[in-house]
């Protein structure tokens, strides 16, 4: 039988070669909570890699949400590492099941919609995909303050999405994904045939981008407001995920919002001066 320490190694690995920027602030939890957190990443990471990189997604998909199911009856296998190391955390923390099958719709999404109309149907799909992450990550990070750092936590899930759609526009057209709302995209004159040309530099595009950029830093504003209600050994671990993430959007700029072709990253200078500043 897998030892549940393999199976949180596993899942260590997993974080640290998909995320540098989690993993670099969630290192400094302590160690049984910085393990539950590789968990769920894990857990996370093969919904989405399951959607981007299945063979068959929705039958993989589906297949994966009946293990969960499974698995909250106490069936699972015991030499796979991401059930191994989730039924310890569970065991440990008093986890918010809806909040996982949440996540798993937000991932059916993506198999079925690739254009989102409005604002709102898209801050919809970042809840399922990102908020939902913070709503399972709360039971460890402030369990004695959930109903209070909810609200907040799901605001830092909406400003992480809209700044990873603002960052991956050029991969999602790969996959013929456009994450922009048309609402925003037609009142600043933004067509899909403009995006597909690649040109970053109109005023269309630019004003498109930067009013949901606008958007997602209302939403880290938000998270802010609450951020010091969390226990002072999880506080600078979420704060710094945060600011790190922010960091993306001016980071972005400074490259001319050159999204279509190149995927822009946090420098390591940049993050240990934000992380030494909190």
């Amino acid at each position: 039988m897998l030892s549940v320490e393999k199976a949180y190694n596993h899942c260590e690995t997993i974080i640290a070669h998909h995320s540098k920027t989690f993993y670099k602030a969630f290192s400094m939890l302590e160690e049984d909570d910085f393990k539950a957190v590789w968990a769920i990443y894990a857990f996370c990471r093969r919904a989405d890699d399951i959607v981007d990189e299945g063979e068959n997604p929705e039958a993989e998909l589906n297949m994966f949400k009946q293990e969960f199911e499974l698995f909250l009856r106490g069936e699972y296998n015991p030499e796979n590492p991401i059930w191994t190391a989730l039924n310890d955390v569970f065991s440990r923390y008093p986890m918010d099941e809806m909040a996982f099958r949440d996540l798993l719709k937000g991932q059916e999404m993506d198999l079925s919609i690739n254009r989102y109309e409005s604002l709102h149907d898209l801050l919809e799909y970042c809840y399922r995909v990102a908020s939902t992450v913070g709503l399972m990550l709360l039971p460890i990070l402030a369990p004695k303050k959930i109903s209070v750092l909810r609200e907040g936590a799901i605001a830092l899930g909406l400003g992480m999405q809209l700044t990873n759609i603002l960052r991956d526009i050029g991969e999602d057209l790969k996959r013929n994904r456009i994450y922009l709302p048309g609402d925003i995209m037609k009142r600043n004159g933004l067509t899909e045939g403009m995006l597909l040309t690649g040109d970053s530099t109109s005023d269309a595009f630019r004003n498109t981008w930067e009013q949901l950029a606008d958007y997602a830093e209302e939403f880290y504003q938000k998270t802010f407001q609450t951020i010091d209600e969390y226990p002072n050994h999880s506080r600078f671990a979420v704060k710094g995920a945060a600011l790190l993430y922010r960091e993306i959007l001016p980071t972005i700029r400074t490259k001319q919002y050159k999204v279509f072709h190149e995927k822009h990253y946090v420098k390591e200078e940049a993050k240990k001066a934000i992380l030494t500043s909190i």
